[in-house]
Formats: structure tokens, C-alpha cells, sequence
């Protein structure tokens, strides 16, 4: 919780919105611990009280404008769910970037677009670069995870996780094709599509429609990918474990 001297005149918050989730607001007076409530300006205008019960139920408080659209989350004064979606928004639509970094750690947003930002030339931008010095990117996370097994000795892990069509499956594809390159891989362009289509028959099986996404995998993947001394991938393999058995065994009508 922030600091109450935070929550004064011309202060930007965030409050709750059936529409929108979450809509900024501006308080037009300061709050004093025991008030009910607070008086915001919304964004289109409109004077509202905000019911506060306790500190506890004060709204976010809204990040200065000067860190909008900053490309790592744990840059940003405050870090809760309203600042994270608004930056992953501007981001979006006023950068036209879908990755944005939190610490360590890559958010990406799925366009449901092919993207011209996967090409050779993009990776040898990236390739022997350090990931604080470049753009959010798959393939900063793939040249830090190549560079630190080159450099230690040691396997090296990406999990790539979400929902449903959320596009963990193109991600891991992007990966494998950086490290097919910079591995030095005999036929560059097949190395990632081999790898992906070594379960067909599973997939055939295991796969259902959702609401976001009409082949969507029930199988969880866990993809080796084998280097020798010099970097050079040497060989790949696929596990998959079987995550909801029940869409296997019937058919919903």
C-alpha cells in the first residue's frame, strides 16, 4: 500500500470499470484517513465519489507520465494489475511492440498476425547482444539462455507458459529457429518445424477446440535441444505429457 500523502490533489489513480477493467481518474481534493470517500474527475470528464471504507480500499495509484510505455515492468513507481495491462497496452498499440520485459522474465502479447520482426536480420542484431541492451525480444531471451550454457557449461531452461491461443507454440518455434542459426545448424530453416512435428499422432488425438483457440494442445512440452562443445546443435527431442485425459476419452455432443 502507498504511502496516504501519495493519495493528494491532482494525484492519478486507477478505478474499477465494467467496460474498460480499469479507467484512470484525477482526485480533486486531498484524502484524510476517516473519509468515505474520495472525489475523482474521470478521464471523460465526469466527477465521481469513490467509496473508501478503509486505506485498505484506496484505488491504485496511477505511474508518472514519463515512464509510459517503459519496455521493463519493475521500472515502473508502482507495479499492480491496472499499470501492468496500461503499459502492455501503449506498448501495443502507440509502439507496435509486443514484447515487453518484467525483470527477467518476457511478456508477450499475441498479435494474430504474422509480424516482420523474426527475420535473419533480426537475429544477427541480436545475436551476441546483452539483454539489457536491446529491445524485449524472443530472441534476447534465447541469446541469454545460449550465451550463459556457452559461457558456464551448464543446461539451460526457457518456460514458456500461458493460456490457451496464447501463442506458446509460435514462441517456441522463434526460439528454436535462433538457436538452429546461431547453433550453426546444418539445414537452418527445418530445424524448429522437425522438432515441432514429432508428435503429430498425439496431437491428432489430444487436441480441442476452445474458445480462443480451434487446435488447441491438451499436452504439455518439454523440448531438449542437444549442443556439442562448440555450440552446434547436434540433436533435438520432444516429451509430452498429457494434461486433461478427459478430452481424450469422449466426445462433448
Amino acid at each position: 500500500m502507498a504511502t496516504l500523502e501519495l493519495y493528494s490533489k491532482g494525484a492519478n489513480v486507477w478505478v474499477p470499470d465494467p467496460d474498460a477493467v480499469w479507467v484512470s481518474a484525477q482526485l480533486l481534493q486531498d484524502y484524510r484517513p476517516g473519509e468515505k470517500h474520495l472525489l475523482l474527475q474521470l478521464s471523460n470528464g465526469n466527477e465521481v465519489h469513490y467509496p473508501v471504507g478503509s486505506p485498505s480500499d484506496l484505488p491504485p495509484l496511477g505511474n508518472p507520465d514519463i515512464l509510459e510505455g517503459e519496455n521493463d515492468l519493475t521500472a515502473l513507481s508502482f507495479l499492480h494489475e491496472p499499470a501492468v495491462l496500461h503499459n502492455l497496452r501503449v506498448r501495443f498499440l502507440d509502439y507496435s511492440s509486443i514484447y515487453t520485459y518484467c525483470g527477467i522474465v518476457l511478456v508477450a502479447i499475441n498479435p494474430y498476425d504474422q509480424l516482420p520482426i523474426y527475420g535473419q536480420e533480426v537475429i544477427d542484431a541480436y545475436s551476441g547482444q546483452d539483454m539489457a541492451d536491446m529491445e524485449p525480444h524472443i530472441f534476447s531471451v534465447a541469446e541469454e539462455a545460449y550465451c550463459t550454457m556457452i559461457r558456464s557449461g551448464k543446461n539451460q531452461s526457457i518456460i514458456i507458459s500461458g493460456e490457451s491461443g496464447s501463442g506458446k507454440t509460435v514462441s517456441a518455434k522463434f526460439t528454436m529457429r535462433y538457436f538452429a542459426v546461431v547453433g550453426g545448424a546444418a539445414q537452418q530453416t527445418s530445424v524448429e518445424e522437425r522438432v515441432l512435428a514429432s508428435n503429430p499422432i498425439m496431437e491428432s488425438i489430444g487436441n480441442a477446440k476452445t474458445t480462443r483457440n480451434d487446435n488447441s494442445s491438451r499436452f504439455g512440452k518439454y523440448i531438449e535441444i542437444g549442443f556439442g562443445r562448440k555450440g552446434d546443435i547436434i540433436g533435438a527431442n520432444m516429451r509430452t505429457y498429457l494434461l486433461e485425459k478427459s478430452r481424450v476419452v469422449f466426445q462433448v455432443n
